[in-house]
Parts: structure tokens; sequence; C-alpha cells
């Protein structure tokens, strides 16, 4: 961790690298139709649940550059959306890790997009169990997340079941 990071700073950029490692595995090996899997006629997709997930991050960037702007960006093909994805997190990542000041609460920041993100990628991993693809459990207390480390490269998982 930086030194110049203060422990609440530190912590929700772990938060952050928490989302990019549980979504990078719930993303992984998705079959060919789970992103248009639907449960109901009226429901999100996956592709659309992951496409607001960027916008929220997007989101989280603005309020912390001190802009609050909120876009609806139309759901691309998956590994488009899963890249707009990885590309969201660590440009908002790197903004918590820079010079610059965020303005607004870390506080916030956790209670809106990145929990509102972290939700998602809970329902994703319900949709893939849904869709006949469950991915493996894990122990995520032992997974190697760490600031900083956002993109699709993640650790392999220590213990699965």
């Amino acid at each position: 961790m930086a030194s110049h990071l203060s422990p609440d700073s530190a912590l929700l950029r772990h938060a952050v690298a928490t989302v990019a490692y549980r979504g990078g595995k719930t993303f992984r090996e998705a079959p060919k139709d789970f992103p248009a899997f639907r449960i109901k006629p009226d429901s999100r997709t996956p592709v659309e649940i992951l496409a607001h997930m960027g916008d929220l991050f997007d989101w989280a960037l603005s309020m912390a550059q001190g802009k609050e702007i909120w876009h609806e960006a139309v759901p691309q093909e998956w590994d488009r959306e899963v890249a707009r994805f990885f590309a969201a997190v660590g440009t908002f990542d790197a903004y918590l890790a820079g010079a610059s000041p965020v303005s607004c609460s870390l506080e916030r920041l956790l209670q809106g997009p990145i929990a509102d993100a972290m939700t998602h990628v809970g329902q994703l991993a319900m949709l893939r169990h849904l869709s006949g693809s469950p991915m493996r459990g894990e122990n995520y207390f032992r997974a190697d997340i760490t600031i900083g480390r956002v993109g699709p490269d993640q650790a392999a998982p220590k213990r699965e079941f």
C-alpha cells in the first residue's frame, strides 16, 4: 500500500480490488448464451447488468472528481462490456491512488456505487447458476486480493470448493 494513502482510502481501494477480483471470477468462462440469459421477460440480462456496473464506476469517478455525471451506456457484446468494466474500475482506482483530491466522501462512494457493483457481482454469480453454468465457490477470506490489481488478470483462487 502506498504510504500517502489514508487508511480509509486504502480500505476503499481494497473494496474496489475485491469487486474486480470477484467480478473477474464471475465473468470468466461464461458460456456464449449467458450474456442474453433472462429469468423473466422484464428482468435485466447479464450483459445489461455488466454494462450497468461499468456505468457505476464511471459515476464513481465523476463524483470523486466533483462532477457527478450519470450516463447509462447502451450494452455492447459481452467481451467488450467486460473490457469496459475493467477499464472503468482501473480509471477509478488510479484516480483514488493519485494526488488529486477526492471531492466527495469515501463512505458515500462505498455505500453507493461500490456496494451496488458488489451486489451486481452476486447477481451475476446467481444468474450463472440459474443458467446452468455455475462457478465454483471460493473462500474469499483466503483470496489474494491486492490494492491496485483491478484488471482482468487476477490471482488464481487459493481455495475453491
